[in-house]
């Protein structure tokens, strides 16, 4: 893939100034925005240029809610997508034209009879800008360098971490760039949803604000004091509220058929108790009531029972679609049209799967096992049951919505008494559809089945983030155990942090892969749970067990066997633990604590170890991991040797913050998902500054895995490179700064 890059001030880096953390100098104070290098991609044909393109299934139905006869579903877009011009279907989406749309439509029917490759590239090349052109990179003029949360910091090493992430939101301010929006002007047409004020993007190919994400950012934003940044992704989301009814997915009119998890007032609530400004109530508490009322239009279902006879109104994820998404346009139109997979689906199946999939993307959770169909697990993708499943974390947040809505007023008003019974009564659908007192969990509720899911998952700790203790857990302190038994068995088992679940699909939201969010949701699981059942001492497995034992039968829904394998480096030899059972398999116990979990507290209990091992283990994630990729701290962390960053293809690169890892092995990112791994990265950078301001005490430097060492697995030997490149597969496409190896 041919890139085109010119450096130019105000204008977003895809790559490069997105992925790239940059070096570990902390910026100053900047009046000045950034100049960054601009990095678009050039159309490339993936076959010879006078080849016609393969023949097109029936295009699917126009989209009432995505009106572009350009950037939504459509001859245009479906032809473009077939072409396969670009290795991300979101780059041409978010390419605004050159021309008016009509124009633009013209130049497309001229093409559209005897379609060839080359004629679609020309198309593109003549008709379209670079991707992203219409967001502008902003300069913090009240950035503090040396933010007072480092001083909960103790240790050297992750003190200066900390203080260079936090130099990251320099990085990823944006605004709308006014001089390249098209506007109602009609000279052109972009898909940009344009903002107000000023936001974060996440970074990589998400260049836009997204909902969910940004909780985590805001939660990054306050711990840096960057208070007029969050008012002001506030006020965006304010906006659009005002505009939608609603929060889209994302600031993209092809979001704008579903939301995320709905995390707005969780953030305003967070401004609030940070900054004493209940001044933004007076705008706020109205939309965030239009947002409640958006989801109980929409999003709302009665549920009866089978345990107790009761009805229930529950919340699960329905979106409303019938055609392929258009940022993964070509990754939808193969899952429903694959020549392979039979039998072929016809026209209302399609229909049905293409839901699925923008229902999925409006978990956040896209893709993972747990929203397949019971007993079709093996058809992937096409199994997808997203609308008939009614989601614990959903519901958990809305009930929380409802609590801090309920603050927000005052005790005095009528509202707040309204808010806290709706909280009461989704609370009690929560505990009575969700929460199994055998296996002491939550689960998913599935409709069709009538009961609830068989897949554990880091959902299992929404409920008790916000703020739902069954009574059982409230007053037994071995059943409030049994509820993190699993945490303490991924600490012991594996190198990295909590798991997305326990089995391994390829999916990006399934093992090995963990996600920053999530480790926040159980770090403040573990805080929620009252004192007197969390300050034991953490138990011990029987004789000659691991910790699996301690996990309560069948919550995992796996034998030990089964569970993923961690592999074991002893020496320059490898092996991997896949069938391990027994104490070999907790292979990073240590005396007091477990490997890269910080040094044993005296007096700690079972919940605050816990805590303190994996608020550094996440430590260890996020800086090993950028430190594998190039990064750097001047007089405290040297740059990795170029044979050392060769493994991770990084000799030109400064250190990526990823959007996800690895529990198998913290020198890297995770894998699988419908795009490469994304780096940058906003939520990343904000669970890390909130680790290290709230366990910033307990906080060690982590031991990093060599990258050098040879292994050996399953009697063959590998170099290191070889070894570690799969986890790599796309570095150079991700990173940006390797341009000469995209191909």
């Amino acid at each position: 893939m041919l890139v085109k890059i010119v450096t130019l001030a105000l204008l977003i880096h895809r790559n490069v100034a997105q992925s790239s953390s940059g070096t570990a100098t902390v910026p100053g104070v900047s009046t000045a925005p950034p100049v960054l290098t601009v990095t678009t991609e050039v159309p490339s044909a993936s076959a010879s240029l006078d080849s016609p393109l393969p023949s097109q299934a029936a295009l699917p139905p126009k989209q009432a809610w995505c009106p572009s006869d350009i950037f939504c579903a459509g001859a245009l877009l479906q032809t473009v997508n077939i072409a396969h011009l670009y290795p991300d279907d979101k780059t041409f989406v978010d390419k605004p034209t050159s021309k008016s749309a009509q124009a633009v439509l013209n130049d497309f029917k001229n093409i559209s009879s005897s379609t060839t490759y080359g004629q679609v590239v020309n198309f593109v090349e003549t008709d379209f800008t670079g991707e992203g052109l219409e967001l502008q990179a902003l300069a913090l003029p009240n950035f503090n360098p040396s933010p007072p949360f480092l001083n909960n910091v103790t240790a050297s090493l992750p003190k200066a971490f900390a203080q260079t992430v936090h130099g990251f939101w320099t990085q990823l301010i944006r605004g709308t760039n006014s001089s390249t929006l098209c506007g109602s002007s009609g000279k052109c047409e972009s898909s940009l949803i344009p903002l107000n004020h000023t936001f974060v993007v996440p970074g990589g190919r998400f260049r836009e604000i997204y909902y969910w994400d940004s909780f985590w950012i805001v939660e990054g934003l306050i711990e840096s004091q960057l208070f007029d940044i969050v008012n002001d992704t506030l006020q965006n989301f304010m906006d659009q509220l005002d505009q939608f009814g609603f929060i889209p997915n994302g600031g993209r009119i092809y979001y704008l058929n579903r939301s995320q998890p709905p995390l707005f007032t969780h953030m305003l609530s967070r401004y609030v108790e940070a900054t004493g400004d209940r001044s933004i109530l007076t705008r706020a508490l109205p939309l965030a009531e239009k947002e409640l009322t958006w989801w109980n239009d929409n999003r709302s279902l009665r549920v009866k029972s089978p345990f107790s006879n009761k009805t229930f109104t529950m919340y699960h994820y329905a979106v409303n679609n019938s055609a392929p998404r258009p940022e993964s346009y070509l990754t939808d139109y193969t899952t429903a049209n694959d020549p392979t997979v039979t039998p072929a689906l016809n026209e209302t199946q399609k229909g049905s799967l293409y839901a699925e999939l923008a229902s999925g993307a409006e978990t956040g959770w896209d893709y993972t096992m747990r929203w397949f169909s019971v007993g079709k697990e093996d058809e992937g993708l096409r199994s997808l049951n997203v609308r008939n499943t009614v989601a614990v974390d959903l519901n958990s947040i809305l009930y929380k919505n409802h609590l801090l809505l309920a603050s927000l007023y005052g005790s005095s008003a009528a509202a707040a008494a309204r808010h806290t019974a709706a909280a009461a009564s989704l609370k009690a659908g929560i505990l009575d559809l969700f929460w199994d007192s055998q296996k002491l969990a939550f689960y998913d509720f599935i409709l069709d089945t009538n009961n609830r899911s068989n897949v554990f998952s880091a959902a299992a700790f929404y409920p008790f983030w916000s703020g739902i203790i069954p009574d059982q857990v409230a007053q037994d302190e071995k059943s409030a155990f049994a509820v993190f038994s699993s945490v303490n068995m991924v600490l012991n088992r594996y190198n990295g942090t909590f798991p997305t679940t326990f089995v391994d699909t390829g999916l990006q939201w399934d093992a090995p892969n963990t996600w920053p969010p999530h480790q926040y949701i159980v770090l403040q699981a573990l805080k929620s749970l009252p004192a007197n059942v969390s300050k034991g001492a953490l138990p011990a497995p029987s004789s000659n067990q691991s910790t699996f034992d301690l996990i309560p039968s069948g919550q995992l829904g796996l034998s030990e066997s089964a569970l993923p394998g961690q592999p074991i480096h002893e020496g320059s030899m490898a092996t991997t633990n896949a069938t391990s059972t027994g104490p070999s398999a907790d292979l990073n116990a240590v005396n007091g604590t477990v490997l890269n979990g910080g040094t044993a507290v005296a007096g700690e209990g079972w919940s605050q170890k816990l805590q303190r091992e994996l608020a550094n283990r996440y430590f260890a994630s996020a800086l090993c991991s950028w430190h594998a990729t190039g990064g750097s701290i001047p007089d405290v962390l040297p740059r990795l040797s170029d044979a050392e960053l060769n493994v991770t293809q990084s000799i030109t690169n400064t250190g990526n913050m990823f959007e996800k890892f690895s529990n198998l092995d913290i020198d890297s990112a995770g894998r699988g998902g419908e795009y490469t791994v994304q780096a940058g990265f906003g939520w990343t950078n904000g669970v890390l500054l909130w680790v290290a301001s709230n366990y910033g005490s307990v906080l060690d430097a982590p031991n990093c895995p060599p990258l050098l060492a040879a292994s050996t697995t399953g009697g063959t030997t590998h170099s290191a490179a070889a070894r570690q490149a799969p986890r790599f597969i796309g570095i150079s496409f991700l990173l940006g700064a390797v341009l000469s190896q995209v191909l």
